[in-house]
């Protein structure tokens, strides 16, 4: 099983990618509930340099509540964490955790279906993005 879905946008500015995926998101139902700025944590907190890199926290409130109500240790692995990161010259990389993981740590009943449909939202917002990026 594949730890994320992922996707890559050479040639694509990252802020151009991070609003098209926050807006993907949205249209898939997702809210962002966090976002980390990790370039920058890791420049104030360490004094190192990286590429840019931001953590979103992305949310559906019904799926996350019907998670919940099969386990509650779920909550563990929510939000759903969506990485845009820079990729080569003038580049991006969007990679979304694959809810399948939840499942696999997670074999209560009802897990499985919440997370086959988060995933079928996520590759929406996924395919959304290829439309507009590709």
């Amino acid at each position: 099983m594949q730890l994320s879905l992922s996707r890559t946008y050479p040639g694509a500015g990252f802020d151009d990618v991070l609003a098209k995926t926050r807006a993907a998101l949205a249209d898939a139902g997702f809210g962002v509930l966090t976002e980390i700025d990790v370039q920058a944590t890791m420049r104030e907190k360490l004094d190192e340099r990286m590429e840019r890199y931001t953590i979103l926290g992305a949310c559906n409130p019904p799926l996350a509540h019907r998670a919940l109500t099969a386990t509650r240790e779920i909550g563990l692995l929510l939000p759903c964490n969506v990485v845009v990161r820079e990729h080569g010259a003038g580049g991006a990389i969007v990679e979304a955790v694959n809810p399948a993981v939840m499942a696999e740590v997670a074999p209560e009943a009802g897990v499985a279906e919440v997370a086959a449909e988060a995933a079928a939202r996520l590759e929406s917002a996924l395919d959304a993005l290829d439309r507009e990026l590709t």
